[in-house]
């Protein structure tokens, strides 16, 4: 479909036809040095997200345990917040100084932060100093590779020769799934290596601190590179951006581009992304109950699989363009997530599924006395039968549907055909009783007055127990049931949409904006698109499932999200696969 709303991009010049040839050996080199390094930087940003459940625990112990796994994924999504901003300060130096030493910078940045969070002592020592540091240092982590990604794919794009570029910039968009599978290896490696006790203790700081060998390597690595012919070409023409931002997001005709990238490509590409490899292993651990070894090792096997399809589909796109093959791994995440994911839990936690059809578990209630039980600073006072009700249903990790009580009844939990009457904490009697998310009710604070809250508490956790084990409900997954094969392949199904959504993007994105200011250009978008619809997801899922009590609800956030890309891509994003490489305007 012709786009009335972006300006044409040239197509390729005579000057541009000459670069229609093989690779030479030193392209391939610079390439492949440029991929090599941004794995390892890729490693020592998915290490925090693969440990999150061990970092809860030693920087975030001051809290209850659900209130603490929910601030380890903002400390981890905080990494992604500032990854915009990282985009606009090294995206202005790689379209005013180069590309080469730009994201040079970047990798000692990222490097240095990761060596020290495992060198950071924990809550136990430092307090509440431990995770305001440990933040820090995320927060510099998103900064650098806020300018790492759109540097190495404006590097490889700018160096790969015509109807090539997919190809080429395909191993760039492998690197983040290779540096997640790199890190899973790492952790795995330490986890077998030790006790669980021992890893949890202080192993978990030896794959953060493994990364200063691996920050050698990069920083070896990319001394070596090469600028790029095409900025090196715009500098001795004399056309480089006096002023890439203010040109970039200033300038309507740039600044749509930039809007329709985010909008039309990147936003649904970064939910399918996120969704495919860690909202599935946070489904599979804090969920399903599933063993965190066992876990990572499905995940790296899906990985392993499917990781090949990035260049596959990269090459594809060469041929029949960018734009059909993100549109159509879109729409099949959007057609597909829900089964998929119930496959999941058929195959992982069959109990589970059993005990769901067998005894589905339905809290009744008065709505207007129903709190919403996303409370991660554990300080909100759930009070109310149906706020217990659901507080302690939380806490358990179990599923559960929502039923309507007419005003002023107090609420009931239903397992199947037993029926728990909920009570109602009385803070006025007993000083005040706080029943928060991821705790029971709590002893009364007052001297007096707070027996019948205690009675009725020990009561209501009797009976629910009793009734849960009844009805089968397990504790956590069973390793004998689990099925693994299915497992793998499910997840690699989910694997296999990122590769078609985010194989292709690079030379998207490259081909969308004028040289002179490409860097800054496309590593805002994406950077967005990632760090703020990919890297929030957790966060807003799991908030989702806890208020809701659908173990499955949070889909509901990426399908959301990308079926608004999927129709603004398919009616207002152009193709730009025959778009030149080189231009100013």
């Amino acid at each position: 479909m012709a786009d009335t709303n972006n300006p044409a991009v040239p197509t390729p010049s005579p000057s541009d036809a000459a670069a229609v040839r093989p690779m030479t050996t030193e392209e391939k080199r610079v390439i492949f040095a440029s991929s090599l390094g941004t794995v390892f930087e890729w490693y020592d940003f998915y290490l925090y997200g693969s440990l999150s459940a061990i970092i809860a625990k030693q920087f975030f112990s001051g809290v209850n345990p659900t209130a603490a796994f929910i601030f380890a994924l903002l400390a981890f999504a905080a990494g992604f917040a500032v990854r915009p901003f990282g985009a606009l300060v090294f995206g202005r130096l790689g379209d005013l100084v180069g590309r080469k030493y730009t994201f040079l910078v970047t990798i000692l940045i990222m490097g240095i932060s990761t060596f020290i969070v495992g060198l950071l002592p924990g809550y136990a020592t430092l307090g509440i100093i431990a995770p305001i540091i440990l933040i820090v240092l995320r927060l510099l982590q998103g900064l650098a590779l806020g300018g790492e990604y759109g540097g190495a794919a404006t590097y490889v794009a700018e160096h790969a020769p015509n109807g090539k570029r997919g190809r080429y910039t395909a191993w760039i968009q492998t690197t983040a799934t290779l540096g997640l599978f790199l890190s899973l290896l790492v952790i795995l490696g330490c986890r077998v290596s030790m006790s669980a006790e021992a890893f949890e203790s202080w192993g978990w700081r030896i794959p953060f601190l493994i990364s200063v060998l691996l920050l050698g390597i990069s920083i070896w690595i990319r001394l070596m590179l090469s600028e790029s012919p095409a900025f090196q070409r715009m500098k001795a023409e004399g056309k480089t951006s006096k002023a890439p931002l203010r040109e970039a997001f200033a300038v309507w005709g740039n600044l749509k581009i930039v809007l329709l990238a985010l909008f039309g490509v990147v936003a649904g590409q970064a939910v399918v992304w996120y969704t495919g490899q860690f909202y599935a292993l946070f489904f599979l651990t804090q969920t399903l109950k599933v063993e965190a070894q066992t876990a990572n090792l499905m995940i790296a096997a899906a990985l392993l699989l499917a990781t090949p399809f990035f260049v596959i589909f990269g090459a594809l796109s060469d041929r029949i363009g960018r734009k059909p093959i993100i549109m159509v791994g879109l729409a099949l995440a959007i057609l597909t997530y829900f089964p998929l994911f119930r496959g999941i839990t058929h195959f992982a936690n069959p109990a589970l599924e059993e005990a769901i059809a067998r005894a589905p578990v339905v809290v009744s209630a008065d709505p207007n006395e129903c709190s919403f039980q996303f409370n991660p600073v554990g300080t909100s006072s759930f009070t109310s039968s149906c706020d217990i009700a659901k507080s302690a249903l939380v806490r358990r990790g179990i599923p559960y549907s929502n039923a309507v009580l007419s005003s002023g009844q107090p609420a009931t939990v239903r397992v199947g055909e037993t029926a728990i009457a909920s009570y109602a904490a009385d803070p006025a009697a007993s000083g005040k009783t706080e029943v928060s998310l991821g705790h029971g009710p709590s002893a009364p604070h007052g001297p007096s007055g707070g027996g019948d809250v205690k009675s009725e508490a020990a009561r209501f956790d009797r009976e629910l127990n009793a009734a849960i084990q009844a009805a089968g409900y397990p504790s956590k997954a069973d390793p004998n049931r689990v099925n693994h094969l299915a497992v793998i392949l499910l997840l690699s199904v989910l694997v296999l949409y990122v590769t078609m959504v985010y194989g292709p993007i690079a030379a998207m994105l490259v081909e969308m904006f004028p040289t002179r200011i490409r860097y800054t250009s496309m590593s805002l978008p994406y950077h967005i698109g990632n760090g703020w619809f990919g890297g929030f997801l957790p966060t807003t899922a799991f908030a989702i499932v806890a208020a809701t009590g659908d173990i499955y609800s949070g889909l509901w956030y990426p399908i959301v999200i990308a079926v608004l890309t999927l129709v603004i891509g398919l009616l207002f994003v152009r193709e730009t696969k025959d778009s030149a490489i080189y231009h100013t305007h």
